[in-house]
């Protein structure tokens, strides 16, 4: 005969693997989360090339938060859309273009899921003038994929910066 204690520690068990089961989505939901997912990343080129600043910042999140080189946090709807704004013009006046080099895999589980990709971008004359690689974080908001984390960096090292003045003796 089972001890109470033990029953409680079985009833519990069930408990959670019945919960775990529900919460893993079947295989069919997955890809096509995946491919949402995929989708909202080939928006951002198409819109950032497209010079559509407002048509890349409407796929972030409000709490969204981006993480640029070089740059502070820029925190929400309102400061990633002027950071856009700003980035966008600079990017299209530059004859600039960015394609994913390649388009990396997504990882979702629930409401939540992250890509992995690396980058190229070429000026006008299909010259590679930079590459990089990125990390972007969705999450599933009324249905809908959003941004909710964007960061990147550059293969290319920073310029050297000058040395700081030695201290005083």
């Amino acid at each position: 005969m089972m001890s109470p204690g033990r029953w409680t520690v079985l009833a519990a068990s069930l408990v959670t693997l019945a919960a775990c089961a529900k919460s893993v989505p079947p295989l069919a939901d997955l890809a096509a989360d995946k491919a949402a997912i995929k989708a909202v990343s080939v928006a951002w080129k198409n819109a950032y090339n497209g010079g559509d600043a407002a048509a890349v910042a409407a796929l972030y999140a409000e709490d969204a938060v981006l993480s640029a080189p070089g740059t502070p946090l820029v925190r929400g709807g309102p400061a990633i859309s002027a950071y856009f704004l700003k980035k966008v013009a600079e990017f299209s006046a530059a004859g600039l273009t960015v394609a994913d080099d390649p388009m990396g895999d997504v990882a979702a589980s629930c409401d939540l899921a992250w890509q992995w990709e690396t980058y190229t971008v070429t000026d006008n004359s299909g010259v590679v003038v930079d590459a990089g690689k990125l990390l972007t974080l969705f999450q599933r908001k009324n249905g809908k994929w959003k941004i909710v984390g964007d960061t990147w960096n550059s293969d290319t090292l920073p310029a050297a910066r000058a040395a700081p003045p030695a201290p005083h003796s």
